[in-house]
Formats: C-alpha cells, structure tokens, sequence
C-alpha cells in the first residue's frame, strides 16, 4: 500500500479522536462566544493544543506505517509466523497475537497429521505396488507359454493390470517433492523400443501397425519418467486405434518425439482440457474406464522434467501428441 494511500486509510481509522478534537475545540470556541471571552486569549492556546493533536496524529501513523510494513513482510512466510510478530503495544493486540499462535499450533498439529496419514498411504500403495508386481510377473511367465487366442487376450488384459499398477506408483511418487530424478542425457531410442515391446500383444491382437525408423538423439531426462510418459501415450493410442489401424512413432529436430495414431481423435471442444485432471471428454463417455488420468499424469510429469507436451487432434483421423524434449530441468 502506498504511503498517502495508508496516511488516508489511518485518517480513517483516527475519526474518533479527530471528532473529539473538533468538538471540544468547538465547545471551547462556542463557551467564548456566549460569555463574551477575548477570542485572542484562548487563541494561543488554541493552536498550540492543535499542533500537539496533529503530532500525536503524526506519531500514530509513523507507528501503524511501521506495524503495517513488519506485517506485509509475514506475508511470504509459511510458518513460524506467530514468532515474527511486531510486539504488541496494546491489551487487544496482545489477545489477537495469543488468537493467532493458537490458531497457527492447531494448524501445524492438523498438518502433522494429515502429513503422517498421507506417508503412511503412500508407503502402503509402494508397497502393494511391489507386492502385486510378483504374482503379475507370475502369471506372465505362464502365458507365454501358452499360444491360443485366450492366453493372448489374458496377455493383454494382464499388460493393462501391469500398465494401472505402474500408474499408482507414478501418481503416488508425483506428490512427493524428493521424488528420485536421474537427469543425463539419454538414447531415446531403447526407451521407446522397450515401450513398444511391452505393447506388443495388443499391437498383434489388434493388428495394428507400427511405424519407427529409429533415432539416435540424446535429449537430457530422466529415463524411467519418461518412459512411464511413452508408454501411457502408446497406451492411449492403442485404446483408440481401431483394429487395422496405424501408429507412427518419429523424431522431429531438435529433440521433439511424436507419437501419431489414426484413432478416433479428439473433439475441438474436449482438445484444451484433456490433460486436467479426471477429464474424460466424449472419449471418456465412450470408453467406461476411462479415468482422465493417463494424459494429467503424462503432463504432470513433463513439467516436473521441464519438458513441454502440445496434442494435434482431429476427430474421424487420429491424434499426434509432442513431446519436445529439447529442454529440461537438469542444470550442470
């Protein structure tokens, strides 16, 4: 707040003492008019008594100017603010501060808590994360001996389970602020080969084909978040090609992977908000188990890594998703 705008904003705060003055300035004036009093007599006194009013006035909006600045200042704390108070100069003030540190031990009592239920249902998913993982790694082994249309439709049934359990960890991991980044440069090219293998059963059942050249670009990420993005993409690609359909991964320069599919597409109206959070869109209507996950967490993700995601879509012809992997949060 600027300085005449707080001198005007105490004025305001003073106009009972203002209004005092005033009317016992005027009591003073109208006693000399009725008795007949010399008006230069009382006159001095007069304005001595008003030069003294407007220095206590002076002196309080130094002080409220001064109390007003130590407070904006506790703005941008976050905690410990009931230490940093100005001291109190008056009994309310001091009733206020005590409202305020009680509110604020409450707040961080509540905030401990909250803080200690959150880690303790994060350390349980992580650990069913790596529980579930065994008998899913199991029943894979036995499929793949397996060769009839059953045990490929279970193959890629369990690929989903594997792909929701890989999610749960990932959106999990997402709140944590030491979350375990490896910044390097990368080859892109074995992240997305081993992306594509693991969708390989739903490629062959639905018969949909593959195109990808290779590339041997090095962008800066982190190997196992991107990843999760790929493979989550390729998984959406795959949910909305229909069987015959195409998917074509390339490598624009810089560093800008682009993954294409002739799918279903995407409507103009849902294209601005596929990435929020539990948005479904029409292809979410469509599709029942859609959850509006898949692309948040892909975003989510991008933006931790200082990578950008931009989505082409028209519907009837497919989408493209960009991931420009060009820059990155990874500093030497």
């Amino acid at each position: 707040m600027k300085t005449c705008q707080l001198f005007v904003r105490c004025l305001k705060d003073m106009i009972s003492w203002i209004l005092l003055y005033l009317a016992l300035s005027g009591i003073i004036f109208l006693y000399a008019y009725f008795t007949g009093a010399n008006f230069g007599k009382i006159l001095y006194p007069f304005l001595l008594c008003t030069l003294i009013f407007f220095c206590f006035l002076l002196v309080k909006f130094l002080k409220v100017k001064e109390k007003h600045e130590s407070l904006s200042a506790l703005k941008d704390l976050s905690a410990d603010i009931g230490e940093n108070l100005p001291p109190a100069r008056t009994l309310p003030e001091e009733d206020y501060q005590a409202i305020l540190r009680n509110l604020e031990n409450r707040t961080t009592k509540e905030l401990n808590a909250e803080t200690e239920k959150y880690n303790d249902m994060i350390d349980y998913y992580t650990m069913w994360v790596h529980q579930i993982k065994s008998p899913i790694a199991g029943m894979s082994l036995l499929l793949q001996n397996q060769d009839s249309k059953e045990s490929r439709e279970l193959s890629v049934e369990l690929r989903n389970i594997e792909q929701y359990v890989q999610m749960v960890l990932a959106f999990t991991r997402l709140g944590s602020a030491s979350s375990d980044y490896v910044f390097r440069k990368q080859p892109l090219d074995p992240i997305i080969r081993e992306s594509v293998r693991k969708y390989a059963c739903q490629f062959i059942e639905k018969k949909i084909a593959l195109e990808y050249e290779g590339t041997d670009a090095e962008p800066v990420t982190d190997e196992k978040w991107l990843a999760v993005v790929i493979e989550q993409i390729l998984s959406n690609a795959l949910k909305y090609t229909k069987e015959g359909g195409k998917i074509r991964i390339e490598v624009r320069k810089p560093v800008t992977l682009v993954i294409s599919d002739s799918g279903i597409g995407i409507s103009p109206a849902d294209l601005p908000r596929v990435t929020e959070k539990s948005y479904t869109g029409r292809n979410g209507r469509l599709d029942k188990n859609a959850s509006g996950i898949g692309l948040y967490l892909c975003k989510t993700i991008l933006d931790r890594l200082g990578h950008k995601m931009s989505i082409e879509s028209e519907v009837g012809k497919g989408t493209s998703v960009n991931l420009d992997l060009s820059a990155s949060l990874y500093r030497d």
